[in-house]
């Protein structure tokens, strides 16, 4: 069967790894793909982005299954499209990606069906929204409506950062939010204290199976220091989300969610992450939702997966996730982001890119923001490679990572030298 992964970053880098490992894959197509997919013969980049020309040509090459990795052609239809052609496609509808690509939609959707999350209020004007501000204080939370690339979040430690988040939301749009109808909105939220922790499940549209638990580093630099970025690495399991904490995230978040979705008229199939903040009693509340799995942390998720990832979809597509057993490495697994110079700013793009390392089973270098040319892998973004290594132990995962990425090299790299901190304190 050729399979087809939307996409060009990390996570779908690592979605096409994975496919090509199942026997019945005999190629995967990468549209558009990056540096890394095009090094590998077992993937071919399809330099196409658009929804409908991609619906064509996957029908004209006959793909069996599609399954999309980002959030923009979820938010453009693209599930809806190639559906309406008789292709079968993993991905939630363009309704239902509603749940990530509007955060007004998703907040009113957790108060109407009770699912735990900070109290909020959303604003288009931005004197109202300063106003509101200033009567709550701070730390606060402030979110752009619309979708931002992992970026249009400011938790504000101080009144005058949350002031100028909204100027830049409202006003300036500096954070280049593809806005939603209406215009520019912000969501502000109470701010939350806890530990986050990402929570990503399959759904069928009744059905769901839960992945590997794993937990991100949001901070470019050591100790959680520093701006917010898409994620400058993840590890799996996640200590935090205990079974009691995964108990009542099934319970009181992930369920009543899909059984909202459905009574909503908007039934949803897809990967659904909840972004958890897991308080000091161990009670998660929703941070967010994302209609998607999270990068970095499909990386060390889908290195632990051993199930068959193309029967796992099609079970999906087919409404059997009921049937599904899934199986996972017992060791934990770490990835280490490296990023471009003066990511997440401004990041220098054409840097090369050298000392990258064969692929083995236990150690994989995904690439996220690389391109080839003419035989030479350069940065073309700002997340550029994670480095994911599984072994017995997260420290040893640690060590492991920390000394492949030390064999690469690219002008301006900058990556955390702490990542998995938060696990190996619990050990």
């Amino acid at each position: 069967m050729k399979v087809l992964v939307i996409g060009g970053g990390g996570r779908e880098h690592a979605l096409a790894w994975k496919l090509s490992q199942s026997p019945k894959v005999t190629r995967v197509f990468v549209a558009p793909g990056n540096g890394g997919t095009a090094l590998n013969p077992k993937f071919e980049n399809l330099p196409i982005t658009d929804v409908v020309a991609l619906r064509e040509w996957a029908q004209t090459e006959k793909i069996g299954l599609t399954v999309v990795g980002p959030e923009a052609p979820l938010a453009a239809g693209v599930v809806d499209e190639f559906r309406a052609h008789g292709l079968r496609i993993f991905g939630p509808t363009k309704a239902a990606a509603q749940l990530e690509s509007s955060k007004a939609f998703s907040k009113a959707f957790m108060r109407r069906h009770g699912i735990p999350t900070a109290d909020y209020d959303t604003f288009t004007d931005p004197a109202q929204a300063h106003a509101f501000i200033d009567r709550l204080g701070a730390p606060i939370v402030i979110k752009a409506d619309g979708l931002a690339a992992g970026k249009g979040v400011v938790v504000a430690m101080n009144l005058q950062e949350a002031h100028d988040a909204v100027d830049f939301m409202l006003v300036d749009n500096k954070y280049g939010v593809t806005h939603n109808a209406g215009g520019a909105r912000v969501v502000i939220e109470e701010f939350l204290e806890g530990e986050e922790a990402s929570f990503i499940v399959l759904c069928d549209g009744k059905n769901v199976a839960a992945l590997a638990t794993s937990q991100d580093h949001k901070r470019l630099k050591d100790g959680d220091q520093g701006p917010n970025t898409g994620g400058m690495g993840a590890y799996s399991p996640a200590p935090v989300v205990t079974a009691d904490v995964h108990a009542r995230a099934m319970r009181e978040i992930i369920l009543p969610t899909i059984r909202g979705m459905e009574k909503d008229g908007i039934p949803y199939t897809g990967f659904l992450y909840a972004g958890l903040m897991i308080d000091a009693q161990g009670r998660p509340k929703t941070l967010e939702f994302n209609c998607r799995m999270g990068d970095p942390e499909t990386q060390p998720i889908l290195m632990r997966l051993k199930s068959d990832m193309l029967d796992l979809l099609n079970a999906a597509i087919d409404g059997k996730l009921n049937q599904v057993d899934l199986q996972w490495d017992r060791r934990p697994a770490l990835g280490v982001v490296m990023a471009a110079h003066n990511y997440p700013e401004d990041p220098r793009k054409g840097d090369a890119i050298s000392g990258l390392p064969p692929e083995q089973d236990d150690a994989m270098v995904f690439h996220a923001g690389t391109t080839l040319q003419e035989g030479v892998v350069r940065t073309s973004g700002g997340r550029v490679l994670c480095v994911t290594v599984l072994a017995d132990s997260v420290r040893l995962a640690q060590q492991r990572a920390y000394d492949v990425a030390r064999g690469i090299h690219f002008d301006g790299m900058q990556y955390r030298r702490d990542i998995g901190h938060r696990a190996i304190k619990t050990l």
